[in-house]
């Protein structure tokens, strides 16, 4: 029998623990109801999914759709007090993430191979060249700095334009944009700034790409005639975002939170090894992109409760990650955890389409700052770092550091 909780009234996001753990309202939430009824501020009843089990159930299920265009309330909490967008979205051409099969199929087809262990993993010996020239960067600088200007940032920014074909110059532009487009609590006007001026500047890009195609991912994209050019402006704008904005974030947070945990990370330093490993637990533990939003197609079982159809359900994989059902100890950073299973990629047909080239870049990118840096400390308090809860992909906006 399902115990009675009260019906949360909007996402209970404030992180009250600490900057490593879920909010606490959640995690009390999946420990008595992991698929509970949540009050959406336009008075729509939909769901949140917080349990392991439920999450992972309900990812692979594309009953549960990731179209935004049939959903209303799909970004329902935004500044308090706006008014909550009661239109669909319209789809945007391209970005399979936001798609269902058989246009999601379509378009991931066609980035796979660009995608597999084989392709990552010749490009790892770049991936770490590229790391050690921006440490070598940093070494040249009077501490304290700030370890995502000159490091999180710039590492993942400099793989995924390599990769893509995009003209580094360019990064102020694309990184302003994103991160505008990545804001929590802005304007519809704001936030669409940004997204036009990234569309733009990409619409150009891949039109040049069609004519005069190089040896990159979106002139390999570029050269299926079927794809339009708003598709492959669409597929372009997720790869940037996706592809520099998540690994940013995990690595400067990932140093944040081994920093917090002196006696992990000196058993990291002294055995390297561990780093694999490590790097799964990061994921699991940190969980920068927590909440993904689903639209019930019909009527759906899910943890024992009916998902009524035309539901919007929200997901949340910190929860799931920290979910003591699954994982021992979850609040707890171990970096000899088999964290096997961790779902901070997602599941089912939406799993990170990149997650290898991002565990490539984490494994070379803290196994470079620790080995390099034995004295890497924080240069301020711990209470002083500026987090992005702000932002709708989790970390900080700044991490001062000294050796």
């Amino acid at each position: 029998m399902t115990q009675t909780v009260p019906v949360p009234q909007g996402l209970p996001m404030e992180r009250t623990a600490g900057p490593f753990d879920p909010p606490r309202e959640i995690t009390a939430l999946r420990d008595v109801r992991p698929v509970s009824p949540l009050a959406f501020p336009d008075g729509h009843e939909g769901w949140l999914v917080t349990g392991y089990d439920a999450v992972r159930q309900l990812m692979a299920d594309t009953r549960f759709s990731s179209r935004q265009d049939l959903d209303v309330t799909h970004v329902p909490f935004e500044t308090p007090g706006m008014p909550v967008q009661t239109e669909p979205s319209p789809q945007m051409p391209g970005v399979f993430i936001a798609m269902d099969p058989p246009d999601h199929t379509r378009l991931r087809r066609k980035l796979t191979g660009a995608f597999t262990v084989k392709r990552m993993k010749l490009l790892e010996e770049q991936i770490i060249e590229i790391s050690e020239r921006q440490l070598d960067e940093l070494a040249k600088l009077t501490p304290p700095v700030d370890l995502v200007k000159e490091f999180a940032l710039p590492v993942p920014s400099l793989v995924i334009c390599e990769l893509l074909g995009v003209p580094y110059e360019d990064r102020a532009n694309f990184q302003a944009n994103s991160q505008q487009f990545l804001v929590k609590d802005q304007s519809l006007q704001e936030k669409m700034g940004a997204l036009g001026a990234l569309m733009g500047y990409l619409g150009e890009l891949v039109t040049r790409k069609r004519a005069e195609p190089g040896d990159d991912i979106l002139s390999d994209l570029a050269r299926h005639e079927d794809l339009t050019i708003e598709e492959l402006t669409g597929a372009a704008f997720l790869l940037l975002l996706a592809g520099h904005e998540t690994t940013a974030n995990m690595l400067a947070l990932g140093t944040f939170a081994l920093l917090e945990h002196p006696e992990q990370l000196a058993e990291l330093r002294a055995d390297l090894d561990l780093l694999p490993d490590a790097v799964e637990e990061l994921m699991r533990y940190l969980s920068v992109v927590d909440i993904n939003y689903r639209y019930a197609t019909e009527d759906i079982e899910l943890g024992g409760e009916t998902i009524p159809k035309g539901s919007t359900v929200v997901v949340s994989l910190l929860a799931a990650n920290h979910d003591p059902k699954r994982f021992e100890n979850p609040d707890t950073l171990d970096i000899h955890r088999k964290a096997r299973g961790q779902m901070a990629f997602g599941h089912g047909i939406h799993q990170c389409l990149g997650q290898q080239l991002a565990r490539i870049e984490m494994r070379a990118g803290f196994a470079g700052l620790l080995r390099r840096f034995p004295g890497l400390k924080l240069a301020v308090p711990a209470a002083d770092v500026p987090l992005r809860t702000d932002m709708n992909i989790y970390g900080v906006h700044e991490l001062p550091i000294t050796w």
